[in-house]
């Protein structure tokens, strides 16, 4: 698996990484060990998680995929071999600082990050997503605090709009504190116009990786759903239906039809899209087996034609509008 510079950082990472919020979730650990194996031996080494995954579950606290990926670091001695990036910002705990992006929070949610992922430092910190309540430079110099202190090696974003992914940068750069070195965006090919619009030149113009989230739309793009009404049993089943219609099966049927054309999984050719757009650096996958992880590493080795890459972007164009449709 081909491995390219993550942004400025000095960070090197295979130009897949493996998303983990299913750990916990979807997957328990024996498939979660599983899947982390076949990953590493395929050649990657960039892991995403956040300290949330998986509260929203009932009997969940929080802190379930980092665990997961913490005794899997250890049972397998693999730490130097890869790259830990987490995020920070959701409710942790009860109280006043119980999340956020101030001060308090980010340290003692580093910690915790710390433990239970059985590591001495973070690679990649990242800001969930914006925090209106609480001033950026406030953030910025909790973050210095860990850099400083050695927990921290570089620090990025989540799900940052245009205007504060700018307002960030610049504080960074006019207060010397340590500046965001990546940006994780919602985008695939039925998700279009949130990244493109705006943040896709910004983010080539800064130098920062770009690490796409849900690049297969929740499980869309793999393939699974028919129009003819057949339901698949998923946990993100209602997400998918947003897609259920003429534009989005046309997506479909092209991701298909340039599948069979390379003998491979339609999984494969969404991550091809993606890795053939400007600026993209690791697209997050995600997969509950180590079956359905089979069926999208070939995007590494998959390089689609200008023809099937010009058919597959004038299919999705009706999801290039601002709002992502």
């Amino acid at each position: 698996m081909r491995a390219v510079r993550l942004g400025n950082s000095e960070l090197t990472v295979s130009r897949l990484c493996l998303g983990t919020m299913q750990f916990g979730w979807t997957a328990e650990e024996v498939a979660s060990f599983a899947v982390l194996d076949a990953y590493v031996a395929a050649g990657g080494n960039f892991l995403d998680t956040a300290d949330v995954y998986t509260r929203w579950i009932a009997g969940n606290r929080g802190g379930e995929s980092e665990t997961s990926i913490g005794r899997w670091l250890k049972a397998r001695g693999k730490r130097a071999e890869v790259v830990v990036a987490t995020k920070v910002k959701g409710r942790m705990w009860d109280g006043p600082d119980g999340e956020g992006l101030g001060r308090d929070h980010i340290v003692r949610a580093a910690e915790e990050s710390l433990r239970r992922l059985q590591i001495e430092t973070i690679d990649l910190y990242q800001c969930h997503s914006f925090d209106e309540h609480v001033p950026i430079e406030e953030t910025l110099r909790a973050f210095e605090e860990l850099v400083t202190a050695g927990k921290v090696r570089y620090i990025g974003a989540s799900n940052y709009t245009p205007r504060r992914l700018r307002e960030a940068l610049r504080v960074a750069a006019g207060e010397g504190l340590p500046a965001f070195v990546s940006l994780q965006p919602h985008y695939n090919l039925v998700h279009r116009g949130e990244y493109e619009a705006e943040l896709q030149p910004l983010c080539i113009e800064q130098g920062l990786g770009v690490m796409p989230y849900s690049p297969l739309a929740a499980g869309f793009l793999s393939g699974k759903y028919e129009r003819t009404g057949s339901r698949v049993r998923s946990a993100r089943a209602r997400r998918v239906e947003q897609y259920f219609t003429d534009d989005g099966w046309a997506v479909l049927d092209a991701a298909r039809e340039t599948a069979r054309a390379h003998e491979v999984a339609p999984p494969a050719v969404a991550l091809a899209w993606l890795l053939a757009q400007p600026g993209i650096t690791a697209p997050i996958l995600g997969a509950n087996s180590v079956e359905q992880l089979r069926d999208q590493l070939p995007a590494l080795s998959l390089a689609l034609s200008e023809s099937e890459l010009a058919r597959l972007d004038e299919v999705s164009a009706p999801f290039r509008g601002a709002s992502g449709r």
